[in-house]
């Protein structure tokens, strides 16, 4: 049968591409993933540079390939085959140093957004034995030592670690608490905010374990509701620092196996958070990043493992804040590290001696690194992304150390991004375009082609057969004589004599863009819905956002949602002043800091906006955590004013327009509270809005037929109110 319409689709062409093209509905969106892309899963590489492993046969095989040919090798590791196994499948997997074990996790249990907790187990290929790592129950972050003899793991708030020969387990702490004392993993705001969860790192040579302590005792918790057809609602309550309120006091030592001992580094008085640990390439020297509560102060410290005193290497100071970033390598030479920094108002790489002077200042421009890939020290190659010819495109590059000239190695305009091999001979080079869905392809080290891996061929047919209307990029002179980025879709057969609703969209948050040449997996085909049903879709990257340098992103210091509403009122303006705009149907959409900006539009804006949808936004920066909101805003006492006239709840009485506010109730992240807080502000105003409010949900606001449920309220909306 299929044989057979293949025949007629290519005897028939004319016919085919007569018929009218096919409707685009949520229900293939969002229930049946119709239009979701394939990907190629992250590459495990081997130390060889030219093999990686998969997780396949249902989570009970680990698969070696060739990535030359992407033909399979061995399967170095099938769990059907191991005698006496109570395992039944692999969540996740990966080698100690020299690839001779592997530790495997499985029954993990998500946490929150980078914490979890799992059943682990070493398998040895030698021995060809799997063993249960603990018998204490779910633990977390087990990570070999690097000769893979120890393991160490966290359970409840304490540290561990294993002698994998003897079998002995190993307590280092015992005071770690629920809601007080953590030791070896972070508290809520650091896994969210400082973008990790495991805090502890073995030394190169096995014999240390460097770790963080999280005192949080006097932490204000926080409740969120859960309900789970119970007779009462439970209840999970848990640390969340908020903008003025006490922090975690934290501290970093240092435990030495042979003796016992566990050393504390001496970091001073004199700082608020210790965001980042790593290890030099000396066992006996860790590196220590301190910051001050407003982060603009940023010092990297030597301690010495013996004594754990310390001494500076670098310091930073910056008139807004600083990024952390995981950017800081070490060299093999044991001389010279390298570091990324915004130090020049451009994010750049610089190569600095282990005296802490900057040796040469590797990449310059005024353009920004955007992702840092690593060193390869044995053609002294540093490997990169950036900006250079765009802020809205994304191209790699390698660059001499030495001589410091640079090479563009992917030239296909767009969004270009790589993981590469271990010995730097291979990379996988991903790329998409706003009109183009991602493709995957292997490249040797001198830019050649090695093998197509995927490039979405059923996907592009889809936009074909569903009629997809391009998007289109173009810039927005304000009043202010600003420039911002921004992309349009126009409806099918478009006639730009009609005037058309415009519905906006937007997140405008700091460092972010959403004005990007790439693919937008997470919207795209619902706009291309919305479009066909005659609304122009637009998206504009206001002042605050990403790619075009420090002032550009930074000027929103102190002043959060000031610069972006009044920007993206501005490009409504002129949006609206187009011959195929409806002025008078003007919406905007959110999620996040994107719900907090689109409530902000609605409220200041409310001459300009008709309707506005706003999911999970922020709706007082006080509510929020300490971390993030004070890297930007400080705090109530030395910013009143930022916080008071950028905030929506104090601007409900303004509301006009048509408004959609949705929260998930138990969003550990944005409270359920700034929902509740914005809804009570709109009904003491007497303002009539939209609500939806979606149970035992997270930030996401995802599972089961959860997604296909908010945008057909979404949609609903903007049918009847724009």
């Amino acid at each position: 049968m299929k044989t057979r319409l293949l025949i007629i689709f290519f005897i028939l062409p004319a016919i085919v591409f007569a018929q009218k093209s096919q409707e685009i509905t949520l229900d293939k969106i969002w229930k049946t993933y119709q239009f979701y892309p394939r990907s190629v899963p992250g590459f495990n590489f081997l130390n060889d540079g030219k093999h990686y492993t998969r997780l396949e046969g249902d989570g009970t095989q680990i698969i070696k390939y060739d990535i030359t040919t992407g033909k399979e090798v061995a399967t170095i590791f099938n769990l059907k085959e191991v005698e006496g196994s109570e395992l039944e499948s692999i969540d996740s997997y990966s080698f100690n140093s020299d690839e001779s074990k592997i530790m495997i996790s499985s029954e993990t249990e998500s946490i929150y957004r980078r914490s979890s907790r799992a059943v682990f187990y070493t398998y040895d290929f030698n021995t060809k034995k799997l063993q249960k790592l603990s018998d204490l129950g779910k633990v977390q972050y087990a990570t070999f030592s690097p000769d893979a003899s120890k393991a160490a793991y966290v359970f409840e708030n304490n540290l561990y670690y294993k002698d994998l020969k003897s079998g002995k387990e190993n307590q280092l702490t015992i005071d770690g608490t629920k809601n007080e004392l953590i030791f070896g993993s972070t508290d809520w705001v650091y896994e969210e905010e400082f973008s990790f969860a495991r805090a502890f790192w073995w030394s190169p040579d096995g014999k240390k374990i460097a770790y963080l302590s999280f005192d949080e005792s006097d932490v204000e918790e926080f409740t969120m509701t859960l309900y789970n057809d119970g007779a009462y609602p439970e209840y999970e309550t848990f640390k969340y620092p908020k903008v003025g309120e006490k922090n975690s006091v934290v501290n970093a030592f240092i435990y030495k196996l042979d003796d016992g001992e566990t050393v504390p580094v001496d970091i001073g008085s004199d700082y608020e958070y210790i965001p980042r640990l790593k290890w030099t390439q000396d066992p006996n020297q860790l590196c220590v990043f301190k910051m001050n509560r407003w982060q603009n102060k940023l010092e990297l410290l030597l301690a010495n493992a013996e004594s754990g005193a310390t001494q500076l290497l670098l310091k930073e100071e910056n008139k807004y804040y600083i990024d952390i970033h995981d950017n800081l390598t070490f060299l093999k030479n044991g001389k010279q590290f390298i570091w990324t920094s915004e130090q020049n108002g451009y994010n750049h790489v610089y190569l600095y001696n282990m005296n802490g002077k900057v040796e040469k200042q590797i990449t310059k421009g005024n353009w920004e690194v955007t992702s840092f890939y690593g060193v390869d020290e044995k053609n002294g190659l540093i490997y990169y992304q950036s900006t250079e010819e765009s802020p809205m495109e994304r191209y790699i590059y390698s660059i001499s150390m030495k001589k410091g000239k640079a090479q563009k190695i992917t030239s296909k305009k767009g969004w270009n991004g790589a993981q590469f091999s271990s010995t730097f001979d291979y990379y996988v080079h991903n790329f998409s375009s706003a009109n183009e869905p991602p493709s995957y392809n292997v490249y040797d080290r001198k830019g050649k082609l090695v093998r197509a891996m995927e490039d979405n061929t059923q996907l592009k047919k889809q936009m074909v057969a569903h009629n997809v209307q391009p998007v289109e990029f173009f810039e927005i002179k304000t009043e202010d004589n600003i420039t911002l980025n921004a992309w349009m879709i126009k409806p099918p057969n478009f006639d730009k004599n009609k005037e058309h609703p415009l519905f906006m969209y937007e997140y405008g948050g700091p460092g972010s863009q959403e004005v990007t040449d790439s693919w937008n997996a997470f919207n795209y085909w619902w706009f291309q819905m919305l479009a066909q049903q005659g609304y122009v879709i637009a998206c504009v990257d206001n002042r605050g956002t990403g790619g075009r340098g420090e002032e550009f992103k930074k000027m929103t210091y102190l002043q959060l949602g000031k610069y972006e509403t009044i920007d993206q009122i501005a490009a409504a303006k002129w949006l609206g002043k187009q011959d195929y705009i409806d002025a008078d149907r003007i919406g905007i959409f959110g999620w996040s800091y994107g719900g907090y900006l689109s409530s902000l539009c609605i409220l200041k804006g409310n001459d300009v906006f008709k309707a506005a949808i706003a999911v999970a936004p922020v709706t007082n920066w006080k509510w929020y955590d300490t971390i993030y909101t004070e890297r930007y805003m400080r705090d109530t006492k030395e910013n009143p004013d930022g916080y008071k006239d950028n905030s929506p709840v104090n601007f409900a009485d303004k509301l006009k327009g048509n408004y959609l506010l949705v929260h998930g109730i138990a969003d550990d992240n944005v409270h359920f509270q700034n929902a509740t807080e914005m809804a009570d502000a709109l009904i003491h105003a007497d303002k009539t809005f939209d609500s939806e409010f979606y149970p035992n949900k997270n930030h996401g606001i995802y599972g089961g037929l959860t997604r296909l449920h908010l945008y057909k309220k979404m949609t609903t909306f903007l049918l009847e109110k724009l």
